[in-house]
């Protein structure tokens, strides 16, 4: 019941979460199809995506400026554009096209992140409750069921332009949710925060550590599916069961962290995290075969599923109210710096050594971030701590 109410009073934010996650999922499970619809080689299709990426940093960068100028209907405005940006992806014939679709959703995606997050944060402070990882592992559930159902939809033949159509109703109905009767004045519309209140080494920790945890989302989801498909020989059902894995994966792993959040030490298990997502990503990439990698990508999911929910969290907890959503807004700017680097990085390693050495690299990353960043991250909110007690 516990988890019921908790699902109830954060149900509209929730209703973001999973447009952002189906929507994602849609996109991925269907990346080699898109893909080859457009003529991309894997170097050009990753910078395409870099593009578009470009446009989801800007969204989120200006993301108060939107909650405060659309007030109740930015969070189900920018909803629908995600959904129509998808359609028009995936309905592109060509690069241009393609990417021009990919940045409507890349803009409203950058949005809908940034104000779940910080509404979600408000609710935490209003009940005193733990949220925040619970709301992320529905965004993994329903990424892992989307990866499966736009699976079973290609092998019976639906083109993406169909699946996006059908999402596009499915989100129509969640904008519906999601719409407040009225302005939510979320952390006094504080977009005009100064940046000498925002903690700045805070604010760079915190997103150094969210840009690894969505580095390694980005390269296992957006990958997965070819690498399975085309350096492991699998078919389209089996290639988007590496979406489905890490969705499913991720979801568990935030659900445990939801129930367990009050006993177990946040800092401790961040490293531990990010070495389980390291070793995930080494056995993936290595794999001889499909059940290997489908291990592989698993464990990753269950390390990175609690890293980027428990430093918002934090982020959220150790700053002023009226400087929250401002805080969480730069952090989520500084996280989406890996999907600004994530498609070229993992686009040209593929085309210099093959996929594998993509994933393999990207192990490394986080076996560098469990010994540095999570370390100064724990020192800077320690200091934080001590100073509100003074």
């Amino acid at each position: 019941m516990g988890i019921l109410n908790d699902l109830r009073v954060s149900r509209k934010p929730l209703a973001g979460f999973l447009v952002i996650g189906g929507a994602w999922a849609a996109f991925f499970a269907q990346m080699p199809v898109i893909k080859a619809a457009i003529g991309a080689s894997d170097g050009v299709y990753g910078t395409l995506v870099l593009f578009s990426s470009m446009g989801a940093l800007a969204a989120m960068w200006l993301a108060p400026l939107a909650d405060r100028l659309m007030g109740r209907w930015a969070l189900p405005g920018s909803s629908l554009l995600v959904a129509g940006g998808m359609a028009a992806a995936g309905a592109a014939a060509g690069p241009m096209a393609f990417v021009l679709g990919l940045l409507l959703a890349a803009v409203g995606s950058g949005v809908v992140d940034v104000l779940v997050n910080v509404r979600v944060s408000e609710k935490e402070e209003q009940l005193g409750r733990p949220l925040m990882n619970l709301n992320h592992a529905m965004y993994s559930f329903t990424y892992a069921g989307a990866a499966l159902l736009t699976g079973v939809l290609r092998e019976l033949a639906w083109t993406p332009l169909q699946i996006f159509t059908a999402f596009f109703c499915i989100v129509v109905v969640l904008a519906a949710v999601m719409l407040e009767r009225r302005a939510v004045g979320l952390a006094d519309k504080s977009d005009a925060v100064p940046d000498t209140v925002l903690p700045a080494r805070l604010v760079w920790l915190g997103g150094g550590m969210v840009m690894v945890a969505f580095l390694v989302e980005a390269s296992s989801e957006g990958w997965s599916t070819l690498h399975l498909e085309r350096t492991l020989g699998g078919g389209p059902a089996e290639g988007a069961m590496g979406p489905a894995i890490l969705g499913l994966t991720m979801g568990i792993g935030r659900l445990a962290g939801h129930l367990l959040s009050d006993r177990l030490p946040e800092l401790k298990l961040m490293v531990v995290a990010c070495l389980a997502a390291a070793a995930g990503l080494v056995i993936a990439g290595a794999a001889p075969g499909l059940f290997v990698a489908y291990f592989g990508f698993g464990l990753t999911g269950l390390g990175v599923s609690v890293i980027a929910p428990l430093t918002l969290a934090l982020v959220g907890r150790v700053v002023p109210p009226k400087a929250r959503l401002a805080a969480i807004s730069r952090v989520s700017v500084l996280g989406y710096g890996a999907f600004f680097m994530g498609p070229p990085l993992m686009g040209l390693t593929s085309e210099l050594l093959g996929l594998r050495a993509g994933f393999i690299l990207v192990g490394g990353i986080m076996v560098l971030a469990a010994l540095a960043l999570v370390p100064a991250l724990g020192r800077t909110v320690m200091s934080r701590q001590e100073a509100g007690r003074v």
